[in-house]
């Protein structure tokens, strides 16, 4: 027998018409997901399809326990459904303990037990004691809670024999109660009283029709173990080897042999289906990498054929470098002579003559000077390869959706030994890379890809060429919100929430070593300044704006205001002079207003209503009538100051909130956003009103909460960080060119340390140039040049 296992069945008291297993404590729930559950409940489950195959197979457990019971000469006598348990569907049958608890010690058993190797059929009977080792084993399970169902068991499951005379369970009557769980498990009830009448017939051997119908052979087997005279019941023995039984356990077998085969196949499918997935995926790859092979192949031409172009152009420059490497006498006073062959130098006098001489011996093959600068730049080349090929394929794949992709197949392309390409029969690649529309195409994008990664190998770091070192850095109010170079690239002004504009001289800053550098002039406001733009004309005109939301124009010659425009509501983030008309000025604050002021009005004469909070505004570089808007709805807008109720552009891409917006050029457009990125938009792309795909996106920096600053100059994009570096992009490629990092110097101890506090704040291209100039948190000011 099975350990204790808790039992808790319930069912209905008798009432009218409910289904039956409706009653209290049903546990209906617990049988789906394939829990423990007694026998008796599982009988009465509401809707029980009868399953032959399944009821054989619990009838033959508990058969098989009654059978070890009767072969140790031990009457059952409690073999009906509440006291098994079962976890269903063909799980194992378990006996507890007598839910009636009203076991008592049979008067014919045989006390000494002289004959237990008998045969267990001849064996005198003998009451199952339910205090006996299997029974002490159990730790205090309760019974069947409902004694009113229990009662009603009790009745359909005692024998004849035992009801008339109240005697003691036997072995025959164990067959007898084999027989009434025989008929419960081929019969289903929907109602109590369907179930009781059906019980009391059975009292007569009188079964249902359908029962005789559908199962005759369980039927007449179930009225054999009730026949009212105990000696005519079969054995135990003849229970377990009567023919239903056995074709039953036969026909399981087959059952659970066939589920298991379909679980293999089920298997075998799901193996074979991952193995076809996976081989479809590892061919995708697989095409698309021949494919990028073949369009490598042509660019690989492309490239060759514009080499060897160049290289017919450059002879003249080989043979000169043969020449002076050669070294000899004769080829020194060959130089000199095609000197004195050019016309223009025909007058020239002996010291010019003997000065190219001795340029000529010391000139360095220019081959060799090739070689160093490519060696140079690959290993650079070779540091940022991962980055350069994801911008390849990238560039390469907009140029591919543009003029479509002229290698249909992959059978096209036939590897040479050297990597290049031959394009077998109907093959176009030649066509495509050197000759026609496609052709030309193809040279410019390629050309313009060089151009970029060219200018992305330029340079190999950010170093410091001056810092500016000012009398109030102890001041905690020293966060520098802007800076910018005048019209003439001599002086540059700083302003923060020091509330002073300080303008400085460049060339001092740089080529003069100072322990202390002064301001040439120092300007106060009445509020913390958080933007600040110098007139592309008027050469000492600065204009600013401040957290009280006032705009003013400052004549920094004579130290002092002269505009001042005070119409916006609240802080004012960004103001811009056009540079096509150097008279207009626009301004965006946080009341969600962008004013466009004139130096020759008073008041403005213009007013844009957004949504949302400005940050930044700028006219376009060749037209005082658009201007961009980075709002914090994490939007841009391009208006037409013609027509300013709507925008004819809004670009959307960012997450949060887009703090800056800076023309590239008339058509494009570079936008920082605390989202930790920057996006490049093309406007000539804009095929209706709104812009949803960036050419290209900037990570790499860390921006999610401050102004960190956003300049562009020849097509390298400067911005802070606020980890507290700066970092240069390149608008070819997605990846930083270059970044420095600020370092933070305890003023106390002069030791540097890490302040996670510090971030760059701003950063301003001094014009067209490779110097940059960058203010972070703590007001410390760098020019740094790319090197």
């Amino acid at each position: 027998m099975e350990g204790s296992r808790a039992a808790a069945a319930a069912a209905p008291a008798p009432g009218g018409g409910r289904p039956w297993g409706d009653g209290d404590g049903g546990r209906a729930a617990e049988d789906d997901e394939g829990g423990e559950v007694s026998l008796r409940e599982w009988l009465d489950r509401p809707g029980r399809a009868v399953e032959a195959p399944e009821c054989l197979h619990v009838f033959r457990q508990v058969a098989e326990a009654v059978s070890v019971a009767h072969a140790q000469g031990v009457a059952v006598g409690s073999a009906r459904p509440s006291c098994f348990v079962v976890s269903p569907p063909f799980a194992r049958v378990a006996f507890i303990e007598s839910a009636s608890g009203s076991d008592a010690s049979g008067s014919d058993a045989s006390e000494d037990g002289a004959d237990a190797d008998a045969d267990a059929d001849t064996q005198p009977p003998r009451r199952a004691n339910t205090n006996s080792a299997a029974a002490q084993s159990r730790d205090g399970q309760k019974g069947f809670p409902l004694k009113a169902v229990l009662a009603m068991e009790l009745n359909w499951y005692t024998s004849p024999e035992e009801a008339d005379d109240n005697g003691a369970a036997t072995f025959a009557s164990d067959v007898y109660r084999l027989g009434v769980l025989l008929f419960e498990l081929f019969c289903s009830f929907e109602t109590l009283e369907e179930k009781m009448r059906a019980m009391a017939n059975l009292r007569y051997r009188v079964l249902p029709p359908q029962l005789l119908l559908r199962w005759p052979k369980e039927a007449s087997f179930c009225q054999l173990m009730m026949h009212p005279v105990p000696d005519t019941r079969p054995k135990m023995s003849e229970v377990l080897q009567s023919e239903f039984l056995n074709q039953s356990r036969n026909s399981l077998e087959e059952r659970e042999a066939a589920l298991r085969l379909r679980e293999e196949i089920e298997e075998q499918e799901l193996l074979l289906d991952f193995l076809l997935q996976l081989q479809k995926r590892k061919q995708d790859i697989a095409d698309n990498l021949q494919d990028t092979v073949a369009f490598l192949s042509s660019d690989i031409n492309e490239a060759v054929h514009q080499q060897s172009a160049l290289g017919q152009c450059g002879n003249f420059s080989i043979e000169l470098d043969k020449e002076v490497s050669s070294g000899t006498v004769e080829d020194q006073s060959d130089c000199g002579s095609r000197k004195r062959f050019r016309p223009e130098l025909l007058a020239v006098d002996m010291d010019e003559h003997n000065r190219s001489m001795e340029e000529c011996s010391r000139t360095v093959p220019s081959s060799v000077v090739i070689q160093e600068s490519v060696l140079s730049k690959s290993s650079r080349l070779m540091k940022n390869f991962k980055r350069l090929e994801t911008a390849y394929f990238a560039t390469r794949s907009k140029f591919s959706r543009q003029v479509g992709n002229p290698i249909s197949s992959r059978d096209q392309v036939v590897k040479r030994t050297t990597g290049s390409a031959v394009g077998t029969e109907g093959s176009s690649i030649d066509d495509f890379a050197l000759e026609g529309h496609s052709g030309r195409r193809q040279r410019g994008w390629m050309n313009s890809f060089l151009e970029g990664l060219c200018r992305y190998l330029s340079f190999s770091q950010l170093k410091v060429r001056a810092e500016l070192k000012q009398c109030d850095l102890l001041n905690s109010s020293n966060l520098v919100c802007s800076v910018g170079f005048d019209r003439d690239k001599e002086f540059f002004a700083t302003a923060g929430v020091n509330k002073k504009i300080k303008v400085f001289e460049y060339n001092m800053i740089v080529n003069e070593h100072r322990d202390i550098h002064y301001p040439v002039v120092e300007m106060s406001n009445r509020s913390k300044l958080s933007c600040i733009c110098w007139n592309s004309y008027m050469k000492s005109h600065i204009a600013s704006s401040d957290f009280d939301g006032l705009v003013q124009v400052w004549d920094v010659t004579r130290s002092q205001v002269f505009v001042e425009m005070r119409e916006h509501e609240r802080r004012v983030w960004s103001v811009d002079f056009s540079l096509a008309d150097p008279t207009k000025l626009v301004s965006g604050s946080d009341d969600g207003s962008v004013k466009l002021w004139s130096m020759n009005q008073a008041g403005s004469v213009g007013t844009i209503r957004t949504r949302a909070n400005v940050c930044s505004v700028q006219f376009q570089p060749d037209s005082a009538r658009s201007i961009a808007i980075g709002s914090a709805d994490h939007k841009i807008y391009c208006y037409d100051l013609r027509n300013i109720r709507a925008p004819y552009c809004t670009l959307v891409g960012h997450t949060k909130t887009v703090s800056y917006v800076k023309y590239l050029d008339a058509s494009t457009i570079v936008s920082g956003s605390t989202d930790n990125s920057l996006k490049l938009w093309d406007l000539s792309m804009n095929q209706g009103r709104i812009i949803g795909n960036p050419i290209q996106t900037f990570t790499g920096h860390t921006n999610t909460k401050n102004f960190v600053g956003l300049s562009i100059s020849d097509g390298y994009i400067a911005t802070g960080s606020e980890t507290n570096e700066v970092f240069v992009y390149h608008k070819a490629f997605p990846m930083p060119v270059l970044a420095y990092k600020f370092n933070v110097t305890d003023p106390i101890s002069g030791q540097e340390i890490d302040d996670q506090s510090q971030f760059i704040s701003c950063v301003c291209w001094r014009g067209q140039s490779s110097t940059l100039l960058s203010a972070n948190s703590s007001g410390n000011i760098k020019v740094l040049q790319m090197d």
